[in-house]
């Protein structure tokens, strides 16, 4: 089944886009994000992407109050990266009510925490693979590594992760399009669904997407805000 998440990214308790992963470039598009976030789920999404910014760059969740009260508020499923480099930042989520944690850096800078999350909570982690030319980045995207998604992916599914999300951050937030090709031939190598992230501009791309069954969902950020897709357009077409 493929499933729509539409994006909230978390600034100051402030709802941004930011441009290509730079902090330098962020637009603010709304200071009540769990309005936005009923918004969404009041247009159909079940689930939503939440990045807490702030953590990503400071090793530590900073908005995690915020969202533990969109948890509450709002029924939707919710998923959350930035800045989570602890199991006892893990349960906390967990036990406020998010769905998911997403692991992004720590799968490489810490892998002994990664594997016990995924050991503990196989069902409740996604793994955010976030890519720059070719090779994964971290620390919110200010520092590029030497692995490859491939290989990064293959050895966290040998501990179990099942959930991978692909972000091409040269496309993120610029509108031009997801690297739909790069996500389909990730789902190749690693033998699993990928969910898209970066650049989803049309309803046209999404519905392109909905029956290729190696894209399971996609992230939807900017164009929302922007309003070139209209969200209830989308979950009609997925319904569909």
């Amino acid at each position: 089944m493929f499933t729509v998440y539409p994006a909230i990214d978390l600034i100051d308790g402030k709802c941004v886009r930011l441009f290509q992963g730079d902090y330098d470039q962020s637009t603010i598009y709304g200071d009540a994000p769990i309005d936005v976030a009923r918004s969404f789920y009041e247009q159909g999404a079940e689930w939503l992407h939440v990045v807490d910014l702030d953590g990503a760059k400071a090793g530590r969740p900073v908005n995690q109050e915020l969202i533990a009260r969109m948890a509450a508020e709002v029924p939707i499923n919710i998923e959350v990266g930035g800045g989570i480099r602890s199991i006892e930042t893990v349960e906390t989520y967990l036990n406020q009510g998010v769905k998911r944690v997403i692991l992004g850096s720590s799968a490489i800078s810490d892998p002994e925490f990664c594997k016990q999350v995924l050991h503990r909570y196989p069902e409740s982690v996604a793994i955010g693979l976030d890519v720059k030319n070719g090779k994964v980045a971290v620390r919110g995207w200010l520092e590029v590594s030497d692995l490859s998604a491939a290989a990064l992916a293959k050895q966290l599914i040998q501990e179990g992760a099942e959930h991978f999300i692909y972000t091409d951050i040269s496309r993120d937030g610029a509108l031009q399009g997801a690297n739909v090709a790069a996500v389909e031939q990730l789902a190749e190598e690693i033998g699993k669904p990928v969910v898209v992230s970066g650049g989803v501009t049309t309803l046209d791309e999404i519905k392109q997407m909905i029956h290729n069954h190696r894209v399971s969902g996609a992230i939807i950020g900017k164009a929302l805000y922007t309003k070139q897709i209209e969200l209830s357009e989308v979950i009609k077409a997925v319904k569909h």
